[in-house]
């Protein structure tokens, strides 16, 4: 109160003039005898609304004038009562039992930012007022307005009742999509990923979901969608759409290095549109010490329903500590990628060529047709840097396989990754990770090692080599039939200048084996730091590994789903 007073009285920002500044007896006189009033209206503002102000006149020995001000605020107004109300079109939609409307209506009375109980402060309840119709207007209603407002204080009781009416305007519906800036891509493929038929509510939520699945979709370097906020045609209202299309072709070159699989260098081509027709093609070729792979893929761009139909395929080798399995994959499904939502199905034919590195070499093929269908959820405050919410990834696939290691038969296998974050306190945060895995067959019966689970390495139990937790069969490393990982970690930001830089403390557990019968994970223990950077955190580990009794260091960036 007293640093609200220094500011705004009149009477003290005169008495702050330059020297040399005078004011005449009549001016002092106004100034004094209108600062109770003045000090009264500037603490209604901060809810005193029964002060008590004492001013005391004086002059010094040389003419000074001394003025003080004593002021006890009184007890302090808080809030008894909110009524809201609604006219106009919400008001009919809700009166008539419509879910959407009688939703809006909830919601605003249920997000009210001054409800009973609280202080009441002029910022306070401007700042309420202006939260509440963006609320509404982010429901549908892009017209809304405050019909009236009314603070109705009671000086006796120290009380305040709020009253609102609110004229909501029309519900805007989806009419018709405007697109700005394409020069090759269809309007088609824009209007297939809005998401919404003609005549749905056009509520905020639905609008960024759009703008954002048209970031996504790799087809454009930026794109803004907005509303037109037209009452006349708000029944088939029209939503402007303004994208940037990104380069037809992009090559990237990379070198990096990772401690799974050594150094690299990485070439990837993208071809957002084949021939003059709406496809997107994607070739990446990435050299590594211990990994070699080429993935290719053409698909559609998205359709009415957010999914692409495509085709693609891989070849990868790869290096174990006792084994080199090269392996051929090629597939035919469709697609589906939002926010929150992942979805795969495809028919895959795949070939496993694997040779062992010990002193009796064995080379083994073994080719596989199978259906698979993989689903990622997604609840989290950030894709890139989450701090809150969990992530689930679940695949199953069934299939048929013959090779020169065993018989011909049916195998399926299933697979699940759970991960969670959760804030702990003010500057701790929690994550955990369990992840699941089964190949169900006839143990005579050979499937590709890809098909095989492998654990160890970064994003599984650190403080192993990359794939080496995994049984051993006739003297070599090979894929098991069984998987179980988890993990527990605790960091927080080192100090508070540096916000982005984290230390954590973890521990890891698992490993593949045939079979659960016996099971005995093997544990992994350390400290790291993180960097929460712009394309996701990177991560230096520091783990001892329980079974070796070795350290390992470990780096990785991004997050694994």
């Amino acid at each position: 109160v007293q640093a609200l007073l220094e500011q705004h009285l009149d009477i003290t920002r005169v008495a702050t003039l330059a020297p040399g500044s005078t004011l005449d007896d009549s001016e002092w006189a106004r100034l004094i005898d209108g600062a109770p009033a003045q000090v009264r209206e500037l603490l209604e503002t901060e809810g005193y609304f029964d002060p008590t102000v004492i001013l005391v006149r004086s002059v010094g020995n040389v003419g000074e004038r001394h003025v003080r001000l004593e002021l006890q605020p009184g007890p302090r107004t808080r809030v008894a009562k909110v009524t809201i109300e609604v006219e106009g079109a919400l008001a009919d939609a809700a009166d008539g039992g419509q879910a959407h409307a009688r939703e809006a209506l909830a919601d605003l009375r249920h997000h009210w930012a001054l409800p009973a109980g609280q202080a009441f402060r002029n910022p306070d309840w401007n700042a309420a007022k202006s939260a509440a119709l963006a609320r509404l207007r982010a429901a549908g209603y892009a017209g809304a307005s405050w019909k009236a407002t009314a603070a109705e204080v009671d000086t006796a009781a120290h009380t305040v009742q709020l009253v609102l009416v609110a004229d909501s305007g029309p519900l805007f519906r989806f009419g018709e999509i405007v697109v700005d800036g394409l020069v090759v891509h269809d309007t088609r493929t824009v209007e297939n990923l809005a998401g919404f038929a003609a005549g749905a509510p056009l509520t905020e939520s639905a609008l960024l979901d759009y703008q954002e699945r048209l970031q996504q979709a790799g087809l454009f370097d930026s794109a803004a969608v907005t509303l037109e906020p037209d009452t006349a045609r708000a029944d088939h209202a029209r939503v402007l759409v303004h994208v940037k299309e990104a380069p037809l072709q992009v090559y990237t070159f990379g070198i990096g290095v990772s401690a799974n699989t050594g150094p690299r260098a990485s070439l990837e081509h993208a071809y957002r549109r084949v021939f003059g027709y709406a496809l997107s093609a994607s070739n990446t070729f990435s050299l590594a010490q211990k990994k070699q792979t080429w993935a290719g893929e053409i698909s559609t761009h998205p359709g009415e329903d957010f999914y692409r139909d495509l085709i693609g395929g891989t070849v990868d080798r790869e290096e174990g500590s006792e084994d080199i399995v090269l392996s051929q994959q090629l597939r035919l499904g469709r697609s589906m990628d939002t926010q929150q939502l992942e979805r795969l199905y495809y028919l895959q034919a795949e070939r496993s060529a694997r040779t062992t590195t010990t002193h009796d070499s064995v080379h083994t093929n073994t080719i596989a047709y199978s259906i698979n269908h993989h689903n990622v959820w997604r609840r989290l405050d950030s894709v890139v840097l989450p701090t809150e919410g969990y992530s689930l990834s679940l695949q199953a696939s069934l299939g048929h396989a013959h090779g020169s290691a065993g018989d011909t038969g049916p195998f399926s296998r299933l697979y699940g990754r759970f991960t969670g974050y959760l804030p702990i306190g003010r500057a701790w945060y929690g994550s955990a990770r369990l992840e699941l895995g089964q190949v169900v067959k006839r143990d005579a019966v050979a499937v590709p090692d890809s098909q095989l689970f492998r654990a160890g390495g970064d994003d599984s139990v650190r403080g192993y080599s990359y794939r080496s937790l995994t049984p051993t069969v006739n003297g070599a490393e090979s894929g098991g039939t069984s998987l179980l990982t988890a993990s527990v970690e605790l960091a927080r930001p080192i100090s508070a200048s540096m916000p982005s830089v984290w230390g954590a403390v973890f521990v890891d557990a698992g490993r593949a084996a045939n079979g659960f019968s016996g099971f005995n994970p093997a544990i992994g223990s350390g400290v790291g730091v993180r960097w929460r950077s712009p394309v996701g955190p990177l991560k230096l580990d520091l783990a001892y590994g329980q079974e070796t009794q070795q350290v390992r260091v470990h780096f990785s960036v991004g997050i694994a789903y």
